[in-house]
């Protein structure tokens, strides 16, 4: 029968999507797609994987479902969006673990294949959701999907089981449909992916047409969604995820630097990827080691830096534990070496595929005796990219091994990135020592090692070999000037006081702190660091908009801190730090400024959400203002707007 059902285009600023199944339904590939299928249309855009730690749970399974969630709009946004506006679900167990984030009114799509009695009984359903009015809140699209993959991949002979793998493009090929996305570099991919599988490949391709096919002509859908191109400064762009842009930064630094570059790590979720990725950038003069452990990873990054090149290291919470000692000798030794934590959940092994910001104070002091570094950290995906070149400019100008923060949201999470042109970024001078910097007690020419820059206090860098530079290196403290062992208490305290004075040093070379307070006029300041930046910035607009005033401030620098910052925090009455651990930048702060800080703390292994910190916000600036809790509810009515408020990407 043909369709003569009218098909009318709604018109949208901005959509959540999220995909969810079982971790061996290829949610993360049919994520990876629309996003690069959105990316390609040109929206702005935000994501967040998020998958089980195990290589494949269960199937069908609570624990086992793996999604990725998709934010999407014609304007700037920040987060990937607190809840989906659209579920695709791939089986019982996707919809019941990811029902509890979908509002009310919004769409649900979901495949009818395993909602069999036994598969509905094992992860706690008596009825069908589908059949018993569960789900009337919702639109609801329940479709066969797995039953019409099979159906439409038949002509290339696959069993039913290798067919089905296919369900994934078909939903893929639906929700194209649906949001009008452009898809021919779906189809490229494909083509590329399965080129050595023919069968595989044309059955894949074949599922994505038909899904897209589907929406043309099935009844249950009469409205596409349009969701027109953001408008962004001129320049070139493309999606980026969190750790490609830290292994591109990491080249960049690098080669502004005129070093060759070596990576000595250890495969460990969430930071394999950087690895992966600069093993793939050999023609950069990279050279990447996959050792036998966190500890021999670090030892050969830091022999690198010793050898004249720049040693980098990557890991995360756990890997960073072992690495201590070894980073501890670097500060001793005061070479180059930049050690990148992609934090996940812990203590210990925790929860490897979540996210969180506790390793703050593990960087900071997670060595013996006093060893300071400096410590950097991300504020979202892209920004990896610029943090690790300023962490390459902070580690060879000072000679120190310096600290990089991102997480597991940042480095597995994309937006788009403005490809940066080679001039803009800032040049990196090792200034390697090539002769002799004294004359000796002999009245010859010598080298002394030790012997420091005035402005920077960094010690000279020669390169072993070089004729008349010899010199030792180990971790005993060092003599002034000769480098030599020394046990001399007055020496001992001045190399100590040294050390620190060259990482407090830093601060002249860094930017004021810029806070975002539109009027002047606000008592509240929430200051963020590292992941945080999308949630806060996307909670402050949503208290903007209901009339609150609030300054917000984002910390990329965590030692030394920004100069102004003592100046910053004592100009506001109240001062709200929300984190993702249990207020580690907060005991910092209190520490060094004597400050009050108010912690807002969440350890979920999840990102913070941009509703709950709108509450939070509103609530305090009503306290700080006197503002009477029945005249006015700044937080309860700044958590309450929702998605299609448009609310979150106001200017």
């Amino acid at each position: 029968m043909n369709r003569t059902v009218t098909i009318e285009v709604k018109q949208l600023d901005r959509v959540v999507i999220r995909f969810a199944g079982d971790s061996g339904d290829g949610m993360q590939l049919t994520g990876d797609r629309f996003t690069a299928e959105t990316a390609s249309f040109g929206n702005d855009l935000s994501t967040l994987p998020n998958f089980p730690a195990e290589i494949r749970a269960p199937a069908g399974t609570l624990p086992g479902v793996s999604s990725f969630q998709l934010h999407f709009a014609d304007h700037d946004i920040l987060t990937p969006g607190d809840a989906p506006d659209v579920l695709i679900a791939m089986n019982p167990a996707a919809l019941k673990a990811n029902l509890k984030d979908v509002p009310r009114g919004a769409t649900v799509i979901v495949d009818t294949a395993d909602f069999t009695a036994r598969n509905l009984k094992r992860i706690g359903y008596d009825e069908n959701p589908l059949e018993n009015g569960e789900l009337e809140a919702y639109h609801v699209v329940a479709l066969n999907l797995t039953g019409m993959t099979v159906e439409s991949v038949k002509e290339f002979g696959l069993s039913r089981k290798d067919a089905s793998r296919a369900k994934n493009m078909y939903a893929l090929g639906l929700v194209s449909w649906l949001f009008q996305r452009p898809v021919e570099s779906t189809i490229k991919f494909l083509e590329t992916k399965f080129a050595s599988k023919p069968d595989i490949r044309d059955a894949n391709i074949a599922a994505f047409r038909a899904g897209y096919n589907f929406g043309e002509t099935a009844e249950e859908f009469s409205v596409r969604y349009e969701v027109k191109p953001a408008v962004m400064p001129t320049g070139t762009y493309r999606n980026i995820s969190g750790n490609l842009a830290l292994a591109y930064g990491l080249v960049a630094g690098a080669q502004r630097a005129g070093l060759a570059m070596v990576l000595g790590a250890y495969p460990i979720t969430p930071a394999s990827d950087v690895l992966h990725e600069l093993s793939k950038l050999k023609r950069f003069n990279v050279t990447t080691i996959q050792a036998e452990d966190e500890i021999a990873g670090v030892g050969a990054a830091l022999g690198a830096s010793f050898g004249g090149a720049l040693g980098v290291t990557t890991s995360s919470g756990p890997g960073i534990s072992l690495k201590s000692e070894t980073i501890g000798l670097g500060v001793m030794l005061e070479l180059p070496l930049v050690v990148c934590d992609i934090q996940r959940a812990g203590p210990s092994t925790g929860m490897p595929t979540k996210t969180e910001q506790a390793d703050l104070l593990q960087v900071m002091f997670g060595r013996n005796g006093e060893a300071p570094l400096p410590v950097v950290a991300a504020q979202s995906p892209a920004d990896c990219f610029a943090i690790a070149v300023e962490a390459t400019r902070i580690a060879v100008t000072y000679r120190t091994p310096v600290i990089v923060l991102s997480d597991g949201y940042l480095a597995n999470g994309s937006e788009p990135w403005q490809i940066p042109s080679v001039d803009s970024l800032p040049t990196i001078d090792p200034n390697f020592t090539v002769e002799p910097n004294a004359t000796g007690a002999d009245g010859k020419p010598t080298y002394l090692p030790y012997l420091r820059d005035p402005e920077t206090l960094a010690r000279a860098w020669a390169i072993p070999g070089t004729a008349g530079l010899d010199h030792r290196i180990g971790g005993l403290e060092k003599e002034d000037k000769t480098g030599n062992i020394s046990y001399d208490p007055a020496n001992h305290d001045l190399m100590i006081r040294t050390r620190q004075a060259k990482i407090d040093g830093i601060a002249r070379t860094i930017p004021p702190l810029h806070v975002d307070d539109p009027d002047g006029t606000a008592k509240v300041l929430v200051l963020g660091w590292g992941s945080t930046y999308g949630p806060i910035g996307a909670g402050v607009r949503r208290v903007r908009t209901v009339g609150g005033k609030i300054a917000q401030a984002h910390l990329r620098h965590l030692n030394p801190f920004p100069s102004n910052l003592g100046d910053v925090l004592r100009s506001y009455d109240k001062v709200l730090v929300p984190e993702m651990n249990l207020g580690q930048l907060a005991m910092l702060l209190r520490a060094k400024y004597l400050i009050d800080v108010v912690s807002y703390a969440q350890v979920s292994g999840m990102p913070l959400g941009a509703a709950e910190l709108a509450g939070v916000i509103g609530n305090l600036v009503e306290e700080t203002e006197g503002i009477d809790d029945d005249a006015r509810h700044l937080g309860t009515a700044a958590a309450k707007l929702t998605h299609w408020d448009h609310l979150e990407g106001a200017r």
